[in-house]
């Protein structure tokens, strides 16, 4: 169906190369004759039963004109038309491969659905190189402001964020997002703070740091860490035995053993393991104390 769909699009360029594209297009859909009621349950029963390729092409051409009416609602979110047009034509080709005939209920009326979905998520998705909108609750509110805040001015009220929240059901926190997302456009992080782009300073340099550390203070920690590191190794280098595997395999260890596993392998039960353990904790507690301070007692 997408060959069909390129097919029509090769015809209006060898037509008509000088007239607008929006124009030559509708005149080449025109061409597709619409269907009956009974025609288009007709061709959907045989393309739901058979996959007729040649039945889900008349579903699509006798419904272009519809795609190009929806496309027309939401000009003012995308200045190209022709942009929306083939992303409401996938939402047709969706429509018609999951359409059922047998639930009485009309083509275009199922299709008008996919084809909205998808003109929506194409303009949520190229709005900005930044995407303002990423779940599906975002995306209805993207759609829902301008629209709402618009029939607020027009019925003589501010469209305060309060009141534009409690109209839409969401959170003054949400609208605030969402209306910056809105009205600021996108910068990239190498332009110059300076007036008209002078100076060397760019809005990455001015970025807060991951951490929030003070250099001196991420020095002295990552030094503590390591010292802690050496004096744990020589704590476990004295183990031996039981002792050793609950150090080495369970307290000092990315996949810890279980109490169960440890109690298994040097046949004692659970509880006796948890006992070797508390024990060998507050050995390691008075260990680390006697040979770090009280620094021990911040990790």
């Amino acid at each position: 169906m997408r060959e069909r769909e390129g097919a029509v699009m090769s015809r209006i360029n060898k037509r008509e190369p000088a007239e607008p594209l929006l124009s030559a297009y509708m005149r080449a859909a025109q061409q597709f004759p619409l269907l009956s009621r009974e025609e288009e349950h007709s061709v959907a029963v045989r393309h739901a039963t058979t996959g007729d390729v040649e039945a889900a092409h008349r579903l699509v051409t006798a419904n272009l004109r519809i795609v190009v009416k929806i496309a027309h609602e939401y000009r003012r979110a995308h200045q190209n038309i022709l942009d929306l047009i083939q992303e409401g034509n996938l939402g047709l080709l969706k429509a018609v491969k999951k359409y059922d005939p047998h639930r009485g209920v009309k083509l275009a009326s199922y299709a008008a659905w996919w084809i909205r979905a998808y003109i929506l998520k194409f303009i949520v998705t190229n709005w900005r190189l930044v995407k303002v909108g990423t779940t599906a609750a975002q995306r209805k509110l993207f759609f829902n402001l301008r629209k709402e805040k618009e029939q607020l001015e027009q019925q003589g009220f501010v469209a305060e964020t309060e009141l534009l929240a409690e109209r839409l059901g969401v959170t003054v926190a949400e609208v605030d997002e969402m209306s910056m997302r809105m009205n600021y456009g996108d910068v990239s992080l190498d332009t110059p703070i300076g007036r008209d782009g002078a100076g060397d300073a760019t809005h990455l340099d001015m970025l807060e740091s991951p951490s929030a550390a003070e250099p001196d203070a991420a020095v002295e920690n990552a030094e503590f860490r390591a010292l802690l590191r050496a004096k744990l190794a020589a704590f476990g280098a004295c183990l031996r035995g039981r002792e050793a595997t609950l150090f080495h395999g369970r307290l000092y260890a990315e996949s810890p053993l279980t109490l169960q596993e440890i109690g298994e392998r040097y046949s004692i039960s659970r509880e006796r393991a948890r006992q070797l353990e508390k024990r060998l904790i507050e050995r390691l507690r008075s260990y680390l104390s006697r040979e770090l301070g009280a620094a021990v007692g911040e990790e």
